[in-house]
């Protein structure tokens, strides 16, 4: 064989032992676990306290943890829970609490952002041409008002199954958002909605919206739904105080 051929066939030989083994072998990496999904193993000493809500409640959920260390077990659903639809729903409390005879001390959850956002009618947020669902193109709501005040009572119904405390956060501004599915000030009448359902409930109200309303500017993303981290950790203090609230409470019953 001549010295070229032989150099080509040397370098093809070399080319393909180096590339087909790796695209045989390779292996997509397993995605990590989000650390406010990671499970943790309880303290028997330490009540049991659950943390079920939307991606506001995901960035204040470590802190809120962190916060109450030596005080309470804090565990977190493991998912974005989305909207009421979702909670009660194939994807929702039926595998977020499984156990029928679970007990908790204190469950604090939310509800609002997912309901009130816009979607096409095909219940995609986006078409394709990459438009948000809005008003002024054909979107509709998620889940009107009077479809998300029946479906928190039925979450309440599962919830109190538990024997925990109760407590529900307000739905936090909504501002102009860059993602015209979400209509500044529509959380409005849902937390009018909310509010009038925990009080017939009894479920305490966690009043985030007020408390960031007028540090609005200062705490949440520009022209995003979401929080700046100043934020989550401002929305985390009001949150533990609830639940160390609610734990005080379990103690004083008869």
């Amino acid at each position: 064989m001549p010295k070229t051929m032989t150099r080509r066939y040397a370098l093809s030989l070399t080319l393909v032992t180096c590339v087909v083994p790796l695209s045989a072998t390779a292996q997509q990496p397993k995605a990590a676990t989000a650390p406010e999904f990671v499970a943790i193993t309880d303290d028997p000493k330490l009540p049991r306290v659950l943390l079920m809500g939307d991606s506001v409640s995901i960035a204040y959920a470590l802190e809120v943890r962190k916060l109450l260390a030596g005080v309470a077990n804090v565990h977190r659903v493991s998912a974005n829970c989305g909207s009421t639809k979702v909670a009660l729903g194939y994807y929702g409390l039926k595998r977020w609490l499984p156990d029928s005879k679970e007990r908790w001390d204190a469950i604090h959850f939310n509800h609002g952002l997912h309901d009130l956002s816009y979607r096409f009618p095909d219940d995609r947020d986006k078409n394709d041409k990459g438009e948000y669902a809005s008003p002024s193109n054909g979107g509709h709501q998620n889940v009107p008002p009077e479809v998300y005040e029946k479906n928190l009572r039925q979450i309440i119904a599962r919830l109190k199954q538990t024997g925990a405390k109760l407590i529900f956060a307000s739905t936090t501004p909504v501002p102009e958002s860059d993602a015209a599915k979400y209509v500044k000030d529509s959380e409005l009448p849902y937390n009018e909605v909310a509010k009038r359902v925990m009080t017939e409930e009894g479920v305490s109200w966690n009043d985030l919206w007020a408390l960031v309303k007028p540090r609005q500017s200062e705490l949440q993303g520009k022209r995003n739904v979401h929080f700046q981290s100043k934020g989550s950790s401002v929305m985390a203090k009001q949150v533990v105080e609830m639940i160390q609230n609610a734990l005080s409470a379990r103690k004083t019953q008869p």
